[in-house]
């Protein structure tokens, strides 16, 4: 929560405050000021690998009749009590009532900035600030998803294999695991295996698997015709869709 002595307009009430706001009173604004707009990392999506560090872009739009003076740093929270601050923001005018303010963050698991139970749904805290002295904040201005990176193989054998014959194809899924900063095994997960004839751009399904205990795949099919094989993963709140490389069989 914000320490901030202002007055902030909540449910209608005028209330002055210089402590922290109770959760109970979410948000608070005072006059026209809005938030119209907000995008972290372009999509909403924000993927972070087990070892490696990853700056998180967060930009907020807003308009107020008078424009936009400044905003405070943004706060991400999500599950796990996961929480991040931001660098002060810039904002940069759109036109005359509406600005873009734009911040990032750093984060990086190697150094316990996350741990497993913080993917998921993620959310932007924003406090802008009007030229005119309006304001406005919200806890949960925008969302997005903060993920576990994802990996996924496929490999088909035997290369060659005559008609009719039995082709097995293995692979595994896994994720990032940020407090071991490896990546671990993604287990009892559905996974699609598709396949893909040789002149063809589209990938059909197979059949649907799911992953062992230790993320691996294994299943067989009948070698009908030259093509690619893969596993194609929907992806969880907490770990991204992913689709495995097309491992090409040539039937004889």
């Amino acid at each position: 929560m914000r320490i901030r002595a202002t007055v902030v307009a909540v449910s209608g009430a005028l209330a002055l405050s210089a402590l922290a706001v109770p959760a109970a009173q979410a948000d608070g604004s005072l006059g026209d000021t809005k938030i119209t707009k907000v995008v972290v990392d372009g999509d909403n999506k924000v993927t972070v690998a087990a070892s490696s560090s990853k700056s998180i872009k967060v930009s907020v739009t807003a308009t107020d009749n008078s424009g936009i003076a400044s905003a405070d740093e943004f706060e991400l929270e999500g599950p796990g009590y996961g929480y991040l601050t931001t660098s002060k923001p810039t904002c940069v005018k759109v036109n005359a009532t509406t600005s873009t303010c734009s911040a990032s963050v750093l984060v990086d698991p190697r150094v316990g900035d996350l741990f497993n139970d913080n993917a998921g749904t993620w959310y932007v805290e924003a406090w802008i600030d009007a030229k005119d002295g309006d304001f406005i904040w919200k806890q949960k201005a925008g969302s997005f998803n903060f993920q576990r990176a994802s990996q996924l193989s496929a490999n088909a054998a035997p290369e060659p294999v005559k008609k009719g014959k039995t082709i097995t194809v293995t692979g595994k899924l896994s994720r990032a695991n940020w407090e071991t900063n490896k990546n671990a095994g993604y287990s009892t997960q559905p996974v699609k295996l598709q396949f893909r004839k040789k002149n063809s751009s589209t990938y059909t399904t197979v059949k649907t698997i799911k992953t062992s205990s230790t993320g691996a795949l294994k299943t067989t099919v009948k070698a009908t015709a030259d093509g690619y094989f893969r596993y194609s993963f929907a992806g969880t709140s907490t770990t991204p869709a992913v689709n495995a490389a097309g491992d090409f069989v040539d039937v004889k």
